[in-house]
């Protein structure tokens, strides 16, 4: 390659890692502290006298919400850029736990941390992130490139939930929501390098893109793209029950205090793994099959922990395996709507496909708490849960994952 080759490319390069790192740190902060929620139902029901079911409702509220702003999030990405999108987020998600902080009733709590905290997630998450890094990726390398972002993001569950109980601890509900919010801050400015690649003279598409009613109109229509969506429900389901519900549930089984902590901050060590190493499986193997046999593995593994004596080995190895198949659908679910629809209005699609996801959220959250103060166990729901994912292994398998052929559907920018 000549010395001309290396000076055009290089900034290219430069440009794809910045975005990469960009997105995991944006990914970390929000991914990090939503997963530490699961810490405070004890402490907002003890201190605070609120009951399981309404704090169960404030955070599964987040994820109905997150749902269901994530298309006009990434609508809104794909039109104006990740930048403002980012920073409003970041903002949003910061009040929201600023207002959790300080709640006087399980109104105010609900507004915060399920209202405020669900828009804030919508902007700072999957569907605004991977799209700019999948815009930014060449095909062959666009599933890598959204496993490592995930990857990276599975940083701040590994770094939040050790602070968060650490700082609760110490200094109580309000300061650990603080500094949370804090940090949520700043991370706001950072979505203005998702959006580099437009100031370095990237070549803008040649085939005019599709109005967005039309993409949605042949997703809606395409069998493949309902049969992801439904599965992508299950993901949900089966993340939030365990994210907002382990913790208590091995209380209730008498492990050692602090346990529960350990295990969710595990499942996000071994989910920089697990989601870097679907990325990978996922630009080799076709990604349906990949996600099929994921929620396969998921399933036995909830079953085995379920039904076998529990022990703090039994409860590491849950979380170990828990993790390696934990945020590893994201990647694929999205690197396989960009195969079959393209980049042009990936944001937009892949947030009504993750409405799916964020429905199955708001139950598996919401009915664990449901369930528990209604019978006292968590029993039906980890039953549940193994069912669903063996249901969503199924609905993956038959997926045709055949490029549309409509070629003002296919227009994407020029890889880097």
């Amino acid at each position: 390659m000549s010395t001309a080759d290396s000076k055009r490319f290089a900034p290219a390069f430069n440009q794809t890692t910045l975005v990469i790192l960009a997105g995991a740190l944006i990914l970390s902060a929000a991914m990090g502290i939503r997963q530490t929620f699961g810490l405070f139902i004890g402490p907002f029901s003890f201190d605070r006298g609120l009951p399981v079911t309404l704090i169960a409702f404030a955070i599964a509220l987040h994820n109905l919400v997150w749902g269901f702003a994530q298309p006009f999030a990434g609508a809104a990405a794909d039109r104006y850029g990740s930048a403002p999108v980012v920073a409003f987020g970041a903002t949003t998600f910061a009040a929201g736990l600023g207002l959790a902080a300080v709640a006087p009733s399980g109104a105010m709590l609900i507004v915060g941390m399920g209202l405020l905290v669900g828009i804030g997630v919508s902007c700072t998450t999957f569907g605004v992130v991977l799209p700019a890094v999948g815009r930014i990726a060449s095909p062959e390398k666009r599933s890598m490139a959204m496993g490592l972002v995930s990857a990276g993001g599975s940083a701040g569950q590994v770094l939040m939930v050790p602070l968060v109980q650490g700082i609760r601890l110490s200094s109580g509900i309000a300061t650990s929501l603080f500094v949370l919010a804090f940090l949520m801050l700043l991370i706001a400015p950072l979505g203005m390098v998702l959006d580099r690649r437009a100031r370095v003279g990237t070549p803008v598409q040649e085939t005019p893109a599709a109005p967005l009613r039309k993409v949605l109109g042949q997703a809606a229509g395409h069998r493949g793209y309902r049969l992801l969506s439904l599965g992508f429900f299950t993901c949900g389901f089966q993340l939030a029950f365990i994210a907002t519900h382990l913790p208590e549930y091995l209380s209730l089984c008498h492990m050692p205090i602090g346990l529960g902590a350990t295990a969710l901050a595990l499942i996000g060590l071994f989910n920089m793994a697990g989601s870097w190493a679907c990325g990978w499986l996922g630009g080799r193997f076709r990604q349906h099959y990949v996600l099929g046999w994921l929620y396969v593995i998921r399933s036995v593994t909830i079953g085995a922990f379920f039904l076998l004596p529990k022990s703090p080995a039994s409860v590491v190895i849950f979380a170990a395996v828990m993790g390696l198949t934990w945020l590893g659908t994201v990647p694929l679910t999205s690197g396989l709507v960009a195969k079959v629809f393209g980049t042009r209005h990936l944001g937009s699609l892949f947030g009504v496909c993750f409405l799916s996801h964020q429905i199955g959220s708001f139950l598996g959250a919401w009915l664990g708490g449901l369930v528990f103060d209604l019978t006292g166990s968590y029993s039906l729901l980890w039953e549940a849960t193994v069912v669903a994912g063996l249901v969503a292994a199924m609905l993956h398998f038959p997926i045709d994952d055949t490029a549309v052929n409509t070629p003002a559907l296919r227009a994407e920018p020029a890889a880097a």
